[in-house]
This record gives C-alpha cells, structure tokens and sequence, in this order.
C-alpha cells in the first residue's frame, strides 16, 4: 500500500506542475495543423526529398513501403541478412520464413539464391527436417556445383538418414572440389565406418533369419511327422464362436495366457515360451492347466514330450501345496486331467501316467496357440461332478 500511496502523491505532484507551469512544445489553437503535418501518419503529403538524418521515422516508413522498388537482388540480400540473425537466435522456424522470402524474390543471381538455399538447409537441418534439408541443399549444389557448404550439409543430411553409401557419393564429389577440406575428410571417414558397420549388421540380421527359418521349418516338420495338429488361429476363433460351452471362464484363461505366431500358427505363451527341438531330437512344449474350480492355472514352459503328467503333478502338489487349495485337497492321487476336442466341446480323460506326446498324438487332440492345455480336476468332488455333468467324457484308450 504504502508503494501505491507513493506512486499517487508523485502523479499529484506532476499535475500540479501542470496547473503552474505551461508545457512549453503542447499544440494550440493556431498551429495544430502545422504541427500535426509534421508528424508522418498525419501528413497530407510527403516531401519531396528525405533527410534519414533529419527525419529517421519519415525515411524509414517510406523504406517500408516502397521496398518493392528496390532490385530483387537487394531484396533477398536484406532478407538473407536478417535470416542470418534469427538463425544467430537459434529460431529456425522464423529464419526459414525469412530465408524463404528471399527465395521467393527470384532474384538473377544464383550465388545468392544457392546461399539461401544452403542456409535454409542448415535451418531444417537443426530442426530435424531431414528431407527437406536435403532438398535445399540439392538446391544448392544444382545452382553453385562448387558450394562447399551445400555439399558438406548434403553429406550431413544422409548420415542422419543413415544412407551410407550417398553420404560417401557427396563427400568424395566435395573432395575432388576442395581436397583438403578437413569437415568433408572427417564426415567421409565417419560414413566410411557407418557404412562396413550397416553392412557388417545386415549380414548377420540375413544369417540369423536364414537360421531361425531353417529351425523353424525343422520345427514345424518334426511336428508334422509326429502326427500332432496345429489349430490356426482362423480355425481357433472359428470353433470358439460355434460353441455354446464356457467350462467355466477356463477358455478366456487360456485365450488370455498364450499368444504367439508361428509360420502363421500360434506358437509362443506371452512369457516368451515357446515350443522348441533340441539337440537330441525332443520336442520341449509349454503346457498350461487349468483349475476352473478355483479360477487358477499354472504353466510349464518345457515340458518335455516324452514326460508323463504325473512327473509334473508331483512336483506341483508335492509336499507343499498351493495356498489357494484351502481344503488341501489337490494331492497327485486325486486329480483327473482332461483335454478338450475343440472341434465338438468334448472332452477326453487323461490317464495321468502317459506321456505329453501319446495324448498329443490322439485324433482329436489339437494345440491351440501353441500351448497344449490340460482342465485338472479333483475326482469325485462335487465341483467335479458339476463341472462334468452337462458335458461328454472319454476316456483314452
């Protein structure tokens, strides 16, 4: 407050100067007019003949609007100039604007056109425009072929854009202009190494697909030979549809478990898993099962095919059991496994002492998404007989 009661008592104090004392250049009644001429946006008409040093706010109006009769060539150089200080400032985007300007003046002589050109580029260039860097510097060289700056921001402009081989094209084009040029020497040097490297990495990348497509194909065909059905994808979303039977939310747990592609087939469980041949010719799956009473599952992410389910369920409900078995109840001897025919719903009893392989190898056994699936069930109990009784069992023989 005490600011603001400072700042009123001045303000009283120069008006009540005014009161006393006349201002000495106000305007009065007889020579308003003259005075009012005097001033540039009021003047009826202009003089003849402008002194800048007389009137500097009159001679530079008139400079502004009759800029247009100024040489093009004294245009774009004004417009050059000042995009050379915003470039200074570091903004880009005004300095393209400007430089652009210029361009647009088409000025005759192509020395300055070829430096708005290369300095445009270098506008683009630091604000990532690569292309179209590249094309003003294209520009450039296309007016001045001797523009050394056209030449070194074209050469910058494929390294960013990782093309090696016309980086080396530009340098070698400057080199043989100017030799000695240490800025061309290095950015050569740079794109020479860039480019053995890119080279060097596409050669590995071609070697490393052609041998995942050769385990891939020996994959697929020991599959193949082994009599196990792959359901596609299409099939898979196929038979989903045409079935009414939900088994008790266990079809979404698997769909949101496994999704993988091989070869068009589904084949890798979401952790990374997938199906895999070792050295001596044994198929390694991942398997899921499914605890629909209790909404749980588990996964094995190699489960060798010549193993037998009971090898896994004793490890599983060994000597701890899961905490969500509050009746204690999934002990190895209790459980039933059944795999379902995802062609009609039904679904075939496992005997728990076979192995992966033989029941993949049953007719109507089919791995979905890659990941063979397997509904446990603790026998006898009365989710058991609930679960099962509106749907068809088999036993394998």
């Amino acid at each position: 407050m005490a600011q603001s009661d400072d700042s009123d008592d001045g303000m009283d104090a120069f008006m009540d100067k005014f009161r006393t004392q006349k201002y000495k250049n106000a305007f009065n009644e007889s020579n308003w007019e003259e005075e009012f001429d005097k001033v540039p946006m009021f003047m009826k008409t202009a003089p003849k003949e402008i002194d800048p040093l007389k009137n500097p706010d009159l001679a530079c109006i008139q400079s502004i609007i009759h800029d247009d009769d100024r040489p093009p060539e004294e245009q774009a150089k004004s417009l050059k100039d000042e995009g050379n200080e915003y470039f200074k400032e570091k903004d880009y985007k005004k300095a393209i604007v400007t430089y652009t300007a210029g361009l647009k003046k088409n000025c005759s002589d192509s020395d300055l056109n070829a430096i708005l050109y290369t300095n445009r580029a270098a506008a683009h260039f630091y604000l990532g425009n690569m292309r179209s860097a590249l094309n003003d510097a294209t520009a450039a060289k296309k007016l001045k072929p001797d523009h050394i700056k056209a030449i070194i921001r074209g050469a910058q402009c494929w390294m960013e854009l990782r093309n090696y081989a016309d980086a080396l094209q530009w340098c070698d084009e400057g080199l043989r202009i100017l030799p000695t040029d240490k800025k061309l020497q290095e950015l050569r040097a740079t794109a020479d190494k860039q480019k053995r490297a890119a080279e060097r990495d596409s050669r590995k990348a071609k070697a490393k697909e052609k041998k995942e497509r050769s385990e891939r194909d020996a994959l697929l065909a020991t599959i193949k030979e082994r009599g196990i059905r792959l359901l596609k994808p299409e099939q898979r979303r196929r038979r989903c549809s045409d079935s009414e039977d939900d088994d008790d939310g266990a079809e979404g747990s698997t769909a949101a478990m496994a999704e993988l592609h091989l070869d068009g087939l589904s084949t890798q469980e979401a952790t990374g898993a997938q199906v895999y041949l070792d050295e001596q010719g044994i198929l390694h799956w991942p398997v899921l099962f499914l605890y629909p009473e209790y909404r749980q599952t588990d996964f094995i992410s190699a489960f060798r095919e010549n193993s037998s389910f009971i090898d896994h369920l004793a490890v599983m409900f060994g000597e701890e059991l899961p905490p969500w078995d509050t009746d204690r109840k999934y002990h190895p001897q209790n459980l039933q496994l059944f795999f379902e025919d995802h062609e009609k719903g039904h679904l075939y009893e496992v005997d728990l002492a076979k192995s992966l392989l033989s029941v993949l190898q049953h007719s109507r056994c089919s791995v979905k998404e890659g990941t063979p699936s397997f509904i446990v069930l603790v026998k006898e109990s009365p989710f058991c007989k609930q679960f099962l009784s509106d749907k068809k069992v088999h036993r394998l023989k």
